[in-house]
């Protein structure tokens, strides 16, 4: 007895029509996977394109960065030392050992000034280039009479800098100078500059970093191998791959733009750095590889989609040819489908729940870094110069100490006692401008206020040619403040019209006091001006190059004559070059205080 299935009872056309359907759906199956093929590879090589060439241009951007932080280094380091060789030139107890032949205690001298200013090391020639007092004591009676720096130095009768090969392999760095009385010429002193820590730092952090000189051999390097090398020479050396390396690399390279070099046997990215210094050039070497991981990460996540809408088309197409067998079970299925969303959408919904409160606590931790970071950097710009200026008065006090001249070693140690309170002070603004409060108000003569900070800026006055024009009136202007903080805010304008006129054939800064309903002090310099005044008086804005400037100078000067109850403004000269800052304070009624002056912070 044979079994008749519902099938079996269907016509011929309609069997027929079946078999069409299926081979129709064959045919549809085949052309989705073909196109979805090549859409994924249209889409793969689209991505790594975009990716590559985006992914390299940040890669290149933090290596310049990189670079321009490095060179900077290396141009404090070096200015750090220039000045040493002309101070102790001028020691009258290196003069008198030299010319009374005695140099008994003339090493253990330049020990001690070793270790105070941190030179790699520090010898005493005489004139016949002997070596009479040394740091290092294995040194002493070594002639270098034919040592460029000793020539040089007996030449220029100046401070020279000359690189010479060392003993120890690479080179040596130094500052000499000529050591002379006011009949004839008694030696050279030869401070040595150690570079080598930079090398030490720069190796944690690049893949390769090399210094070259004007001629293009390599004086600086994290590579050994490459040093007193021209740079071409010194990228040549490169181990000869093997086949599976070259087949690594062929296969790894693909996604990347022609390598600039090659470190080690590995594509690199070059990065060029002039560096202000006797045409020294700085290359930084960054591999592929972070880019290659990144890239890869994208594309395999494209590749793992494709892949899923592929098994999804095959499914759906699938389930239109087995409609009919799993009919039965669509409700069951249906109902598993549902439970499993349920279940998923519970999860993800704990897990973003999770996910917000890890995002609120980062936030709040970002948000007490970010305070921090404004205060540290804050500190650093305010407290540089009373430093500098403290460092200075130590070592003029040293020199004072040796010559017997102890009354005037005292007042330089009042000058450092006073600019310690400066600093303390500076600390207590910072404080002020983090609460927008004030402390210490009393009457100041704005005309005083700016004689002060005039003098504290008199170094840099110095240093450099630039023409102050003052136009005060000759009775007090008496304004109600904190005369520490004014004079904050007024060596901040100060110092910002001397940068701005570095590049001016003949600077000169215009300072004027005009009393009116208000008393209006108006900084004028000659420079190139503002280009971008909305901006100006932000946190962390700045006009200067990287390293060279924090951006908080206005933007706390600005707090301060808030608190002072004024204006801070800025413009650009409208009959000349220049940029024209004007702080508007109220002026100070002594018989009933100033009606708006601020009120104390809790």
């Amino acid at each position: 007895m044979n079994l008749i299935t519902p099938e079996d009872d269907r016509p011929a056309h309609a069997v027929r029509s079946v078999d069409g359907d299926k081979a129709v759906n064959l045919w549809v199956l085949r052309a989705a996977l073909v196109a979805l093929l090549v859409l994924a590879g249209v889409v793969l090589w689209a991505t790594n394109t975009w990716l590559s060439e985006r992914f390299s241009e940040n890669t290149r951007v933090r290596a310049e960065l990189r670079a321009t932080l490095y060179s900077g280094q290396l141009q404090s380091e070096l200015q750090r030392n220039s000045v040493v060789p002309m101070m102790l030139a001028r020691d009258p107890a290196l003069i008198s050992a030299l010319s009374s032949g005695d140099f008994a205690t003339t090493s253990a001298r330049l020990i001690t000034a070793q270790k105070d200013i941190g030179a790699a090391s520090i010898r005493l020639l005489d004139a016949s280039g002997r070596t009479v007092a040394a740091t290092d004591r294995q040194l002493l009676g070594t002639n270098y009479v034919g040592a460029p720096y000793f020539v040089d130095a007996m030449r220029a009768r100046d401070t020279v800098f000359t690189v010479a090969p060392s003993e120890h392999g690479g080179f040596e760095f130094v500052y000499s100078r000529v050591i002379a009385d006011s009949t004839r010429t008694l030696g050279v002193i030869v401070v040595g500059t150690d570079l080598t820590r930079l090398e030490q730092s720069w190796a944690g952090i690049s893949d390769a970093v090399a210094v070259t000189d004007s001629t293009g051999q390599v004086i600086l390097t994290t590579e050994g191998r490459w040093r007193s090398l021209p740079l071409d020479e010194a990228l040549a050396i490169r181990p000869a791959p093997s086949a599976i390396e070259r087949a690594f690399q062929v296969t790894t390279d693909w996604s990347n733009t022609p390598a600039d070099a090659w470190v080690k046997g590995r594509a690199v990215m070059q990065t060029e750095t002039r560096i202000p210094f006797r045409g020294w050039r700085m290359y930084n070497f960054t591999t592929y590889e972070s880019i290659r991981e990144r890239v890869f990460a994208v594309l395999a996540m494209e590749a793992t989609v494709f892949a899923v809408l592929a098994a999804a088309v095959f499914y759906v197409l699938s389930r239109r040819a087995q409609r009919r067998t799993v009919a039965y079970m669509r409700e069951s299925a249906d109902l598993r489908a549902l439970n499993a969303r349920l279940t998923r959408e519970i999860a993800e919904r704990e897990r973003v729940q999770r996910e917000l409160r890890v995002a609120e606590q980062t936030v709040q931790q970002s948000s007490k870094l970010a305070a921090l970071g404004e205060m540290s950097a804050g500190v650093s710009h305010e407290l540089n110069q009373p430093l500098a200026a403290m460092k200075t008065y130590l070592a003029g006090a040293r020199l004072l100490l040796d010559r017997g001249r102890s009354d005037e070693a005292l007042s330089s140690f009042q000058r450092i006692d006073d600019l310690v309170d400066r600093m303390g002070s500076i600390t207590r603004q910072l404080k002020s401008y983090a609460r927008k409060g004030g402390e210490a108000f009393e009457p100041v003569d704005l005309r005083a206020a700016l004689s002060s900070a005039l003098t504290m800026m008199e170094p840099q006055l110095r240093a450099r040619p630039v023409r102050i024009i003052r136009n005060l009136p000759r009775k007090p202007v008496m304004v109600y403040c904190d005369r520490i903080r004014l004079e904050q805010v007024l060596i901040n304008l100060l110092r910002n019209a001397i940068d701005a006129t570095k590049t001016v054939k003949d600077p000169r800064i215009e300072i004027g006091i005009e009393t009116g309903a208000q008393a209006v002090v108006t900084v004028r310099d000659n420079g190139p001006g503002v280009s971008d005044l909305d901006k100006l008086f932000e946190p962390f804005f700045t006009t200067k190059k990287p390293g060279e400037g924090t951006g908080l100078g206005l933007a706390i000067s600005s707090g301060i004559v808030a608190d002072f109850g004024g204006r801070l403004t800025a413009h650009n000269a409208e009959d000349g070059p220049g940029a024209v800052f004007e702080m508007a304070l109220p002026i100070y009624d002594p018989d009933g205080g100033r009606a708006d002056a601020p009120l104390a912070a809790e």
